[in-house]
């Protein structure tokens, strides 16, 4: 077998003429790239793999991103793990991420986001979902939902409706002060902002999260919560729950039945709503944009649209919840680049106090810390392919079919890749500051992509990133933040994603206006 190498990326043409015409190009053969039953890794036991070092408590699956630095320092930039029966290669050089998505192809191949969600769905006769999804199938429900949801324009729409949530945010905020102007419980309050935020843009409704609903609102918190963390748990146990039903598996199911049906509730109203508009003739151009795009197009069936709606209602609660959490921490705990970031938001602000689409885009060093807190504090701990061809990824050969997992987070704190790499610093991401002392080390394209990369991308990045820029502003205007006790640092835990692991203590400082 033999591949043609260009710096880290290689391919598998036939043929060495036509590297030989290619400068710093060369040729790994089966016989200097070691075989895949070569990658290291730790001791595989029979039928159980190595779950066994987390029953046994050796590995924890509520440090899973602590795991995987643990294999990376020990074992190298290719780690093989077998979990039951699947094996899984863990990748951490960025170089050799740029080398698996340089293979994407048109339809990337991916395992399922959430196993547990998708066997779900399978049970339930529901659809699947982007995530959960391959080759024709994921490229249908791709194409249908990428002008919505992935061009600027189209989603800069929602900005007023984000924003306006934003501001009954800081309306919870200010009734939930104590006499010291602290807030003990900020993690659930940006829970129900975020599916506020959701429900106003799907849905262009207040579901009440902040006041009136905020019990219902609550409770679907929980079902949530239980849902990512039963799937991280159920994801390094030995498949049995797919053949019987064990009781973490039967709690998953409550929370996800629960979950759903409510979800599926306010899908089902505004729909109503909108068949009623259209039957009397009032449907007007720019209501409920997002719901009457997703039933417009006749490649997407009412399952379809129930699952795209429940995704983008629900991602929220455990992407850009946590990570407002995390961003707020930040700020807190680096008084002087919370000066820095306010006064760049009030230069830059309108007149009239709007935040439009041009504002965020000069919000240069907002959207920069935002980075840098994905940087200090990322979300996920990979992103995950299933290589299309043979290819080799740090000198061994790795089959078509392979599930690679992309774990470059592990080098988020490295002096390698970053200078002063423990402290929080926003203007390592200005473009002025690339080549100078404070981003001395470059920074590597594939390094740091917190939303995936290529057509597989996060479909509600844009959402996301809006819902964060935006409240952010509102705070911040409004607000100085304190931690109540300056030596309090955040740490995180594994829940399928990364979570706060313990509550933050939040002091807000009513600004002079």
């Amino acid at each position: 077998m033999s591949y043609f190498r260009c710096g880290r990326v290689t391919f598998n043409f036939p043929g060495k003429n036509f590297a030989a015409a290619i400068p710093h190009c060369r040729w790994v053969t089966s016989k200097s790239a070691q075989d895949f039953t070569c990658i290291p890794g730790p001791v595989s036991l029979p039928f159980v793999g190595n779950t066994y070092l987390y029953k046994l408590g050796i590995y924890s699956v509520f440090q899973y991103h602590k795991v995987l630095q643990t294999l990376h320092a020990k074992y190298g930039p290719v780690v093989r793990e077998k979990i039951g029966n699947r094996t899984i290669v863990h990748v951490f050089d960025p170089d050799d991420v740029k080398t698996v998505h340089s293979i994407d192809g048109k339809m990337p191949e991916v395992p399922p986001l959430q196993e547990t969600t998708q066997i779900y769905r399978q049970k339930r006769n529901l659809s699947l979902g982007l995530g959960n999804t391959n080759g024709e199938e994921w490229y249908r429900l791709r194409k249908a939902v990428q002008q919505m949801m992935m061009r600027p324009k189209e989603v800069s729409h929602y900005l007023p409706l984000q924003d306006k949530v934003a501001q009954d945010l800081l309306k919870k905020i200010e009734k939930s002060l104590d006499s010291n102007n602290v807030i003990s419980n900020i993690e659930n309050i940006i829970a129900k902002w975020s599916m506020e935020s959701s429900g106003m843009v799907c849905f262009e409704k207040s579901l009440g999260c902040l006041d009136k609903n905020e019990t219902t609102a609550d409770r679907m918190i929980k079902a949530n919560r239980d849902i990512f963390i039963l799937g991280g748990i159920l994801k390094f146990a030995l498949p049995i729950f797919k053949y019987i039903a064990t009781p973490k598996w039967k709690k998953f199911l409550e929370a996800e039945d629960f979950f759903y049906q409510k979800a599926t509730s306010y899908v089902d109203e505004t729909v109503d709503e909108i068949n009623k508009l259209v039957e009397a003739g009032q449907l007007k151009e720019d209501q409920y944009s997002f719901l009457a795009y997703l039933l417009s197009r006749k490649d997407l069936s009412r399952k379809d649209v129930n699952i795209i709606t429940l995704s983008l209602f629900a991602d929220g609660l455990s992407t850009t919840s946590p990570s407002l959490v995390f961003n707020l921490y930040c700020l807190a705990k680096n008084p002087d680049a919370q000066d820095r970031i306010y006064k760049d938001i009030m230069k830059n602000l309108p007149e009239d106090n709007r935040i439009t689409a041009e504002a965020i885009n000069n919000f240069q060093l907002l959207k920069s810390a935002v980075k840098e807190t994905f940087r200090l504090y990322p979300i996920g701990t990979e992103t995950s392919r299933i290589v299309g061809k043979d290819t080799i990824l740090g000198n061994y050969v790795i089959p078509a079919g392979t599930h690679v997992d992309l774990n470059q987070f592990v080098h988020f704190r490295s002096s390698k890749y970053f200078h002063n790499p423990e402290e929080f610093l926003p203007e390592r991401w200005l473009r002025e500051a690339q080549g100078t002392a404070i981003n001395s080390a470059g920074m590597h394209p594939y390094l740091l992509i917190p939303f995936g990369h290529g057509t597989r991308m996060c479909a509600g990045r844009r959402f996301a990133e809006q819902d964060l820029y935006t409240s952010i502003t509102r705070i911040l205007q409004n607000y100085q933040l304190e931690l109540v006790d300056p030596s309090y640092n955040m740490e995180q835990s594994y829940q399928t994603l990364l979570v706060p692991k313990h509550p933050m203590l939040l002091r807000f400082i009513r600004r002079k206006q």
